[in-house]
């Protein structure tokens, strides 16, 4: 009786270990109620009030930085608009402005990628408030062996990479990696 508990508990163990993916980490979701972070190819928009020279739009380069008038590199990665824009401010105060009003705006989100059993696999334009169906749709729907139920997320935090495998309904965000698997029957 004990070797046959064993035998079905090493069966179960095994099975386990190969789904490859659990369910997403809390901080996988968590990302998705806190303040939106920049990162490279973001798009900005920056507005200096009553400096029209120094208002434009500005990409966020693969290091990070933003190039600013006067100022030079600024580093954006990881930083909330507001944030970015309180620093923007501070250098501008060091000699060149006496009082800036900065204001900073997303105006292109990074792209996300959507690969596996979709018609146009590739990158695409993230829009506020996607999620995975509408993300999926844009790359022209399922293909007609996809996995339709759930898809696995690749999400990048705080430098780190994370897994998750989330229902369609499930929002998403600049960045993401969406990978649609193939059904098994």
């Amino acid at each position: 009786m004990r070797t046959r508990v064993l035998v079905v508990l090493g069966l179960c163990l095994g099975v386990a270990a190969c789904s490859g993916y659990r369910q997403p980490p809390t901080a996988f979701h968590e990302t998705l109620t806190q303040p939106y972070r920049l990162d490279s190819s973001d798009r900005l928009r920056i507005i200096v009030f009553g400096q029209d020279d120094l208002s434009n739009t500005y990409v966020v380069d693969q290091a990070g930085y933003i190039s600013f008038p006067l100022i030079g590199s600024v580093a954006a990665r990881g930083k909330t608009q507001q944030g970015l824009a309180s620093e923007i401010s501070a250098k501008l105060k060091q000699g060149y402005i006496r009082d800036p009003d900065v204001s900073v705006e997303v105006d292109t989100y990074r792209p996300i990628f959507i690969m596996g059993e979709v018609q146009n696999a590739g990158q695409y334009n993230y829009v506020a408030g996607m999620t995975v169906q509408n993300a999926i749709a844009t790359a022209g729907g399922f293909s007609s062996r996809a996995q339709q139920s759930n898809v696995d997320i690749t999400r990048q935090l705080n430098g780190e990479i994370l897994n998750g495998r989330v229902p369609i309904s499930d929002p998403i965000r600049p960045g993401d990696t969406i990978y649609v698997r193939e059904r098994y029957f």
